[in-house]
């Protein structure tokens, strides 16, 4: 045979003998039914409720390991056995063809493998939105990996005459290369080491392609693996070759060469470990890229801005992975910034000064942790915190803000982040603005702030609170005197008098007496706000340290400003306080509004009026009820001002009363308005077979005794909305991955001349409508006979 053509006719034979035995098919049936087995039953695809192929790819570089090891058992090790190497070693065709042939047969009889798990992909796609960028990336992985393990097998099997021994040492040697840098080994270690061990590790490099992220770095790895292996592989046959013969000066030319190229693969892969910026993010939206926006304020940057993370060495198991993620996107903010962007990483442990500068300073403390094994359980103080500088003006973010806490199928928890760019750039964005304002808060305050602090007696207090109210005490004098009459100081004792204080400010803040560790009989209350005529804001006490009160202080004090942050008028129903406490008198939107002044500025807007307050952004009229003309006047003028409105109205309300849930009239006062911009809202509720469940108690006979469970019941009326019936055009839903909607009411959209109307949110063609006052659950919810269409739900 023609040397260019050994390695196709050496994988021609290999694939058809691999083929003739019924193992072969044992084989890729037995990965193919593991591989379903472990995606719908061990990871519960349909218990997580998540559009994606993530457990098929955790699983795949264990169940690689075994196939990969399958494959390469016999490919030289029966060559051997057999005395047909003998063959192969006196041909004149060089012997690294004859090694390509036997990679190529076992990396095609792998892509058939991987071909027969493509039913998953496909049946999530068919059932839910998919992002393909994972996928893709999820099966470059796996065949990068693949290649890896083939070729190490491949390497084994050429060292024995055994099939069995050649198995048992490629499950060995892959394996290693797995654990070494899995959590089972890393966690022994500190978190830079660990770091470099995962880094070492097939798993980790794999995790991350599967994000969908083609790091330059992780390819190069697989590659310079799978070269090594197949020149080790040839290089063990070319001794054979020898044997029996003189060393020679060819012997010291293979052995100089091989040592050079491996040489040559661990330094590439040393030089390009500094090189961060060459990958591709292919998820849709790139999720893992610096967006538009950020892109934006970074422009803005006059001055320079500091980004330094303060990640501790030794820290919590599961936040040790998000370590390197949070470091790669910091690093892309330094690139994004052309210089203007300072990313430093520090261990606070190794920066003493850094440590007591982040204490003192910035507020920053270490959170202990607690770290537990079947050996033993320990509590581990560490950081995870990030600092945005800018100027004067300076944001951290802590551990709560960065990470969110999925459970998982096996009933322990996965710890993800939440939305790292997102949560960065608006430390940003606030730090700039506020250096760009500059000059005395109190100049951009336009009327009075009132600090009010909820604080026992001190027969009550514990004495570190004592302390702390005195060094607060201190420092609002000192406010007080500086703001220009626009700053009062009053405590209060809650339990004071008969108690009225105490049970007002639990309806409606929820502020409940407080209670230590060392003494859970003593209650007392510490809670402090700030307030003016239009929002309430309350103060984090965090541990209660005074050296950073002045800085949460500044901080509440910026909502009550204008300029700093954007300004959201909510209007909704007035409820009698009396009637609110014994749960009557309609809803109650404490939680919202609360919501709302974390990021924004808040006005409690009485649209009677007839107008709305002149430096609000936003309108958010939620469950109108009964406006009066000047009301609907006031946001039609908002309206045709260039504001925009949020309006959140329904014809029913729901209530339970006497074990049953029922639907109420509910007027909200706008039905000629909406009319009159297109819109309209039917008296009927959308009910969808693609729903949530809900909590239902239900009775359980057991012999004479009768119990009463909760058991989570389908729910036809909570509607479970997803793509394509979340809008993937329109910025509002673009993001969201899932909506769930309750009692949604159907929307009539006639489209007036030159408007342009945009449908946010619709529900499946398996939805139907019901005009049924009874919304317990099961008694409405067959619709046989009804109609099933798409409705839309949110424009």
């Amino acid at each position: 045979m023609g040397h260019s053509n050994v390695a196709r006719r050496v994988a021609q034979k290999e694939i058809l003998l691999f083929f003739a035995s019924p193992v072969a098919w044992l084989f890729l049936a037995t990965f193919s039914a593991a591989a379903f087995f472990i995606f719908f039953w061990v990871e519960s695809f349909f218990a997580r409720n998540t559009a994606d192929i993530r457990p098929l790819f955790e699983w795949m570089p264990i169940l690689l390991i075994f196939l990969c090891a399958a494959l390469t058992m016999r490919m030289w090790s029966e060559e051997r056995r057999s005395g047909t190497l003998e063959h192969v070693l006196t041909q004149p065709a060089p012997l690294w063809r004859f090694v390509l042939g036997k990679f190529r047969a076992c990396f095609s009889l792998l892509l058939l493998a991987l071909i027969a798990t493509l039913p998953l992909p496909l049946s999530v796609a068919l059932m839910a939105d998919l992002d393909w960028g994972p996928v893709l990336g999820g099966y470059l992985a796996t065949c990068l990996l693949g290649a890896t393990y083939l070729s190490a097998g491949l390497f084994i099997s050429s060292r024995t005459d055994n099939p069995i021994v050649s198995l048992i040492g490629t499950v060995a040697l892959c394996g290693l290369l797995y654990l070494v840098g899995s959590s089972t080994v890393t966690d022994f270690f500190d978190n830079r080491l660990g770091e470099s061990l995962r880094l070492l590790g097939s798993g980790a490099r794999f995790d991350s392609i599967t994000r969908g992220v083609l790091d330059i770095r992780d390819l190069f790895y697989y590659l310079s693996l799978t070269i090594g292996f197949l020149a080790l592989n040839t290089y063990s046959l070319q001794k054979l070759r020898w044997a029996g013969g003189a060393a020679g000066g060819g012997h010291r030319f293979w052995r100089a060469g091989i040592a050079l190229l491996l040489a040559n693969l661990l330094l590439a892969n040393v030089w390009l470990a500094r090189i961060e910026q060459l990958r591709l993010d292919i998820t849709e939206g790139r999720l893992y890229s610096i967006s538009e926006p950020t892109y934006r304020f970074l422009d803005q940057l006059q001055e320079p801005l500091l980004i330094r993370g303060y990640f501790s060495a030794k820290t919590h198991p599961l936040l040790a992975p998000l370590v390197p993620q949070l470091r790669d996107l910091l690093r892309e903010y330094e690139v994004a910034g052309g210089g203007k962007v300072r990313v430093e990483i520090i261990d606070p442990a190794e920066h003493p000064r850094l440590e007591q500068e982040a204490n003192e300073r910035y507020g920053i403390q270490a959170t202990p942790f607690q770290v537990a094994d079947r050996y033993q359980s320990a509590l581990v103080s560490s950081y995870f915190n990030i600092l945005v500088q800018y100027g004067s003006e300076h944001e951290t973010l802590d551990f709560n803000e960065l990470i969110e806490v999925r459970t998982a199928a096996n009933a322990g928890a996965d710890v993800l982040l939440r939305n790292p760019e997102y949560d960065v750039t608006r430390a940003i964005k606030s730090v700039l603005y506020n250096y760009q304002m500059g000059g005395s808060l109190f100049e951009r305050i336009d009327e009075p702030v009132e600090f009010i602090a909820y604080v026992s007696a001190d027969a009550v207090l514990p004495d570190a609170l004592r302390a702390y109210r005195d060094s607060i005490k201190a420092q609002l004098e000192d406010v007080v005197a500086r703001s220009g009459g626009k700053f009062s100081v009053r405590f209060i004792e809650p339990e004071a008098g008969d108690g009225v204080v105490a049970r007002q400010i639990a309806q409606e803040w929820g502020f409940r007496p407080m209670v230590t560790a060392l003494d859970r009989e003593q209650a007392f209350y510490f809670y402090l706000t700030l307030a003016d005529t239009h929002q309430v804001v309350q103060l984090p006490t965090d541990d209660f340290d005074p050296t950073g009160f002045r800085q949460v202080l500044d901080a509440g004090l910026k909502r009550f400003a204008s300029g700093f942050t954007r300004t959201v008028a909510l209007s909704v129903p007035r409820v009698d306080e009396q009637m609110a406490r014994f749960n009557l008198g309609g809803p109650t939107f404490k939680q919202l509004e609360q919501a709302i002044t974390r990021d924004y500025s808040i006005r409690m807007e009485d649209l009677t009026d007839g107008a709305v307050a002149v430096d609000a952004d936003i309108l958010a009229v939620v469950a109108p009820q009964r406006l009066d003309a000047s009301s609907v006047f006031a946001i039609d003028q908002f309206l045709m001002r260039g504001g925009t409105v949020v309006l959140a109205t329904s014809p029913f309300t729901a209530e339970l009363s006497d074990g049953e849930l029922r639907l109420q009239d509910w007027d909200s006062g706008l039905q000629d308005w909406l009319q009159h911009q297109g819109l309209g809202i039917r008296q009927a509720l959308v009910l969808d077979e693609q729903s949530a469940a809900f909590p239902t108690p239900v009775r359980r006979s057991a012999g004479e005794y009768s119990f009463r469970d909760v058991q989570m019941i389908d729910y036809p009326y909570f509607i479970d909305l997803r793509r394509p019936g979340l809008s993937a055009t329109n910025p509002v839903t673009a993001n969201l991955p899932q909506l769930t909607m309750a009692w949604s009411s159907p929307i009539d959209v006639t489209p007036r001349s030159g408007q342009q109307l945009a449908t946010l949110l619709t529900s499946s063609p398996q939805s139907w409508l019901s005009e049924s006052m009874n919304i317990m659950p099961g008694a409405a919810n067959a619709a046989d006979e009804a109609e099933r269409r798409s409705y839309k739900l949110g424009v």
